[in-house]
């Protein structure tokens, strides 16, 4: 992901994002169990970029809650 921004993206790019991710971790942890991983701190920096996501969808789940019970106050 090369530290790009994932304010930027909606919802459904952020999930495939998410899933990209996910599925890179994947490929890098078995690439470090066959010995194949020449640069192992690529799987930090993909466990960061899958934090990154999931804290920007948690935060948008939240205002999206936050939303609906201020509207219903209303």
């Amino acid at each position: 992901m090369a530290k790009e921004s994932v304010t930027h993206l909606g919802d459904e790019q952020l999930v495939e994002r998410l899933a990209e991710e996910k599925d890179r971790l994947f490929k890098l942890r078995f690439q470090l169990a066959t010995g194949q991983l020449e640069n192992s701190t690529r799987i930090s920096q993909t466990k960061k970029d899958i934090a990154r996501i999931n804290t920007e969808l948690r935060a948008r789940e939240i205002a999206a809650a936050e939303a609906a019970v201020g509207s219903e106050a209303s």
